[in-house]
């Protein structure tokens, strides 16, 4: 078999999954700078490659031009036409699975993640009985390109260098010489959410000690209005959500001290960088393996499993039962902020 020198990277959801193959992928480059890279993912996702040597970006219009059957096996002729000869399916959904295939039976060579559906499932299915860590999703990403030909090493993190501000963004920094903190207190679901009441508390409490720029992260209509509305108090506190490009975003998140996120993106984003990352947890767990890059055990601040025995209740926080969707509530703000004095 001729050696493999152009690879095909399947993931084309969602944001935090995505921004999890970025720390594998540059250390992919890094390991073997020989072998070309062509990620294949939503146009949105482009920034969090565009920076890294030798890796190249096909999108995938799966609500336009390459939805269905038809559009997935076009799509991947599209990427059979930029000249891969491999694929690492990152993603294992119908998609990716029709996209492999018709590569496989063009001849090229195809691995898929075992995303460890059983192992997960019985992490869920617990019911409050000891829970075993499980592996993380980015050397279940490795494993992939292992299975390839490429074992990777990620005991060493790698991290993206930190980016320079426009003219908007130092304004939003500001020219005082504090500590820059980012705040993402949304989540998909309202089971990984601290409540708002709580985070405002959190807020009030930097605010009061005069040295630190709070800068609000989310998405949506919805979550802007909020976001806005929890900032408007605070002379310390600015709303960023809705206002900034997604490159700006990043640009920004590279430059922080410290971000304090859900279980949800916006912390995957921000680990990236290197930049501390405290995860709060509420019916999720970070045994299921979606700690973010890079971040000690220390820094994940946990909902208390005295009184909500069954967490993890799923691996997405789609699931649990009704008197669970408050459970981080038992996470009080005073340990929020201590984590944040410890880590800042």
């Amino acid at each position: 078999m001729p050696p493999i020198k152009h690879i095909l990277v399947i993931r084309l959801s969602a944001l935090g999954d995505v921004a999890m193959t970025v720390p594998v992928i540059r250390k992919f480059v890094e390991t073997y700078p020989g072998v070309k890279v062509t990620v294949m993912s939503r146009h949105f996702y482009q920034p969090l490659f565009s920076d890294i040597p030798n890796v190249d970006f096909l999108t995938a219009h799966v609500d336009g031009h390459h939805k269905g059957i038809v559009g997935l096996v076009k799509l991947a002729n599209e990427a059979k036409a930029v000249g891969i000869d491999a694929v690492a399916d990152l993603h294992n959904v119908i998609r990716s699975k029709v996209i492999s295939k018709t590569l496989s039976l063009k001849g090229l060579r195809t691995e898929t993640i075992d995303k460890g559906r059983k192992d997960k499932k019985k992490l869920t299915n617990a019911k409050g009985l000891g829970i075993v860590k499980l592996k993380s999703t980015h050397n279940r990403y490795a494993e992939v390109f292992a299975a390839l030909g490429f074992a990777l090493d990620l005991s060493e993190p790698i991290y993206a260098p930190r980016q320079p501000l426009n003219k908007r963004l130092l304004t939003v920094i500001g020219d005082e010489p504090k500590k820059c903190i980012g705040i993402a207190p949304f989540a998909a679901y309202p089971s990984k959410m601290y409540p708002l009441e709580s985070m405002v508390e959190v807020l009030k409490q930097l605010d009061a000690v005069e040295q630190y720029r709070i800068l609000l992260f989310g998405g949506g209509k919805t979550e802007e209005e909020k976001l806005q509305e929890m900032a408007l108090p605070f002379s310390s506190v600015t709303c960023v959500a809705g206002t900034l490009t997604f490159q700006e975003e990043l640009d920004l998140m590279s430059n922080l001290d410290l971000m304090v996120s859900m279980d949800s993106g916006n912390g995957h984003l921000a680990a990236l960088f290197g930049v501390p990352v405290i995860t709060l947890w509420g019916v999720t767990h970070p045994y299921a393996g979606f700690t973010p890059y890079g971040q000690p055990e220390s820094n994940q601040l946990l909902a208390d499993r005295n009184q909500y025995p069954l967490i993890p209740t799923s691996v997405y926080g789609n699931k649990y039962p009704p008197d669970y969707e408050n459970a981080m509530a038992t996470i009080p703000p005073e340990t929020v902020l201590e984590k944040i004095n410890e880590v800042i």
